[in-house]
């Protein structure tokens, strides 16, 4: 028995493009409220979208949009649009933990300063939002978490390989996890969501621009973060790539996924 995401709440952060805005595309399609949380307000000369471009697709799609300018390094910015969200909408029923930075190289001359941005961002940017919506959460009837951030993997060869973006996002992961752990009792239910192939998003095309043909699009990830939120068993307590949800849940047919003919590439973190 599927759960009805109609007029449920979701707070999705990194809203304006690729995942995030296939996500809340998804899931204004159930009729639910989205709040796209993100940073770029204005347009960019590089990148498409914006927090008030996709607030008008959400509302075409059929759902409500709350677009607002956050970012989530910033705790204050955070609980206000917490806050406003909830006060707007009467509730937030999910978290979708989409927001990243990304940056990768050597370890003898990576600079601390994209350390330091990555992990603000990442691991904390993750736990302030978290934290912020955990009120909310533990009052929903379905309390849902879905962080995007790849399994645990101690294989020699992601664990040597960009040791900077790979401690946080796994950081993501086990701090996911472990708030499903602590507040399982409350209700809440939290999981890890990973793409097994790489997805057509900007942050592949500007950092692995030979790969960009080898994507799949953003879709395959919307549908499943749709299939966990609309669970009744919400996945909850691992970590999971969109295939597993996506097969486990009945699909096997992933060719729509993809607008071309050439090999798809695994995504990093997967595999030994």
């Amino acid at each position: 028995m599927s759960i009805s995401l109609k007029n449920k709440t979701f707070f999705i952060t990194g809203a304006s493009r690729g995942i995030g805005r296939a996500i809340a595309l998804k899931l204004a399609q159930q009729e639910s409220n989205i709040v796209i949380a993100s940073k770029t307000d204005a347009p960019h000369p590089d990148l498409e979208g914006t927090i008030h471009s996709v607030a008008k697709e959400v509302e075409e799609a059929g759902g409500k949009a709350l677009p607002l300018a956050v970012d989530i390094r910033d705790e204050t910015a955070v609980r206000e649009a917490v806050k406003k969200a909830a006060d707007i909408f009467g509730s937030i029923d999910g978290l979708i933990n989409n927001a990243s930075a990304i940056a990768v190289g050597p370890t003898k001359d990576f600079p601390l300063k994209k350390y330091d941005l990555m992990h603000s961002v990442n691991a904390r940017g993750t736990y302030t939002c978290i934290q912020a919506c955990l009120p909310y959460l533990t009052q929903s009837e379905i309390g849902r978490v879905i962080t995007l951030s790849p399994p645990i993997n101690l294989s020699p060869k992601w664990l040597g390989y960009a040791p900077a973006y790979m401690m946080s996002k796994y950081g993501m992961t086990l701090l996911t996890l472990g708030i499903g752990a602590e507040y399982h009792a409350k209700g809440l239910k939290a999981c890890t969501l990973w793409p097994a192939t790489l997805i057509a998003t900007d942050a592949i095309k500007v950092n692995f621009p030979d790969m960009y043909e080898n994507t799949r699009n953003p879709d395959i990830v919307a549908d499943a973060v749709h299939t966990v939120l609309e669970s009744e068993n919400g996945f909850t307590g691992q970590s999971y790539t969109d295939e597993q949800i996506l097969r486990e849940s009945g699909t096997s047919d992933f060719e729509h996924y993809q607008d071309h003919d050439n090999k798809l590439l695994e995504d990093i973190f997967l595999g030994e």
